[in-house]
């Protein structure tokens, strides 16, 4: 076997150096898998809706709700959600999280998404205006039933 001028054989060294590495390598999958799994339950716990904004939810009102589809630049079909949201309240919002619920022809659950049509980007939407928003969807469910989502507030702030 060969050895260096130390007296150490070649494979002691490449097995130290494999077992440093390896270990190296578990660590930052442990440290990045705890980062995520911590700021997954930070945003998670962040977004529960209080008594005050769950009741606020019937002062949404989701209207004019339509499904269209169109080709991208790229020949895939890119399907849109378009509808108004009403604010129907007296407060000023200022983000509203929505998840969407699409089924299929026995009225099972085939894809969730979630959508915000109301964002901190934009305006807030003050008391007794509505607005339009556009939600797009590049992969639709093929036993979908074509039908608009059902929608529900699962956030929001004031």
């Amino acid at each position: 076997m060969f050895q260096n001028p130390r007296g150490m054989s070649f494979l002691v060294v490449v097995l130290c150096v494999a077992l440093l590495l390896g270990g190296l390598v578990a660590v930052l999958v442990s440290w990045q898998h705890a980062r995520k799994t911590g700021a997954a339950a930070a945003s998670s716990s962040a977004r529960l809706m209080s008594p005050e904004q769950q009741a606020y939810c019937s002062s949404l009102e989701f209207t004019d709700l339509r499904m269209s589809a169109a080709e991208n630049f790229l020949g895939a079909t890119v399907t849109y959600l378009d509808g108004r949201v009403s604010n129907k309240g007296a407060k000023t919002l200022h983000q509203v999280k929505v998840e969407l619920s699409f089924v299929d022809a026995l009225n099972q659950v085939v894809l969730r998404e979630t959508a915000y049509p109301v964002t901190r980007a934009a305006a807030p939407l003050q008391p007794g205006v509505a607005r339009s928003f556009r939600v797009n969807f590049e992969h639709m469910p093929a036993d979908w039933n074509q039908a608009p989502p059902t929608i529900k507030p699962i956030y929001m702030e004031f």
